[in-house]
């Protein structure tokens, strides 16, 4: 069993936030974990904004030191021409962010490596996101 985590949804299993139980249970069950590499650089924005909202400081070490102990176990796709080049596309199609539309083409590449082989599912919560790419027929993360 695949899971393709975007960025809204990565983040949920290091900050609290509604979805976080959803995630963290699809992380445990699944085999294999896939993300790509822009996904580091987001989350860390996050949690230097959650860490300056709430306050402390140190928080964002703590949960960027949470996120690398994770990242070390899941495959990390990186920036590719082909990639990027499928996302612009996508975001002309769809009328998505940069970075949306480099995660969805992302998930897209590895729906298909596995598509008939191991089940997929992608881990979305971005509202815009998550309807451009079940308009697209990627199976997500029932939310």
């Amino acid at each position: 069993m695949i899971l393709y985590l975007d960025t809204s949804a990565l983040v949920k299993l290091f900050v609290e936030e509604e979805g976080s139980d959803q995630v963290r249970q699809a992380v445990s069950e699944r085999q294999l974990i896939v993300t790509h590499v822009i996904a580091y650089a987001e989350a860390c924005a996050t949690f230097a904004r959650v860490a300056y909202d709430r306050g402390k400081k140190a928080l964002f070490s703590d949960l960027r030191g949470n996120l690398d102990i994770q990242w070390a176990a899941w495959e990390v796709l990186s920036v590719t021409e082909a990639l990027v080049r499928r996302a612009a596309d996508l975001a002309g199609r769809y009328r998505l962010r940069a970075y949306d539309s480099l995660h969805l083409a992302a998930a897209e590449s590895v729906f298909e490596i596995f598509r008939g082989h191991a089940p997929f599912h992608f881990a979305v919560f971005d509202t815009r996101l998550s309807d451009v790419a079940r308009q697209a027929g990627m199976p997500l993360l029932d939310a």
